[in-house]
C-alpha cells in the first residue's frame, strides 16, 4: 500500500524479520460489509433460512447502492436549502423521492421509529 491510502511506505530493508523468514505476510485491510446486519434481519424474518456467500455479496452490493443513492439525494436536498448538515428531514425526503409508494411509507415509519428510540435513549 502507498502512503496515500493511510499506511506509511517502508524504505527498503528487512526490518522486523529474522533471517529465516521466507515471506512477510501482507496484512489485508479489513473490509467493512453489511453482512452481519443482513444476516440478523434474515434470521428475524425467516429463522430457518440460510444465505449463500454469493447471495450475501449481492445483498451487500444492493445495500451499498441504496445507501449511496439516498446519501446523494439527501446531500443534494441539503445543498438546495443552503445547509451543510444532513438531518433526518433530508434523509426522509430522499427516501420519499427514491423509493416507490408503499415501500417509502414503510421505510419512513421505520426510520421515524428508529430516530425516536435513539433520541429517547440519550
Amino acid at each position: 500500500m502507498s502512503a496515500e491510502h493511510g499506511q506509511p511506505q517502508q524504505s527498503g530493508g528487512r526490518r522486523g524479520r529474522s533471517s529465516g523468514d521466507k515471506k512477510s505476510k501482507k496484512r489485508s485491510r479489513r473490509k467493512e460489509t453489511y453482512s452481519m446486519y443482513i444476516y440478523k434481519v434474515l434470521k428475524q424474518v425467516h429463522p430457518d433460512i440460510g444465505i449463500s456467500s454469493k447471495a450475501m455479496s449481492i445483498m451487500n452490493s444492493f445495500v451499498n447502492d441504496v445507501f449511496e443513492r439516498l446519501a446523494g439525494e439527501a446531500a443534494r436536498l441539503a445543498q438546495y436549502s443552503g445547509r451543510t448538515t444532513l438531518t433526518s428531514r433530508e434523509i426522509q425526503t430522499a427516501v420519499r423521492l427514491l423509493l416507490p409508494g408503499e415501500l417509502a411509507k414503510h421505510a419512513v415509519s421505520e426510520g421515524t421509529k428508529a430516530v425516536t428510540k435513539y433520541t429517547s435513549s440519550k
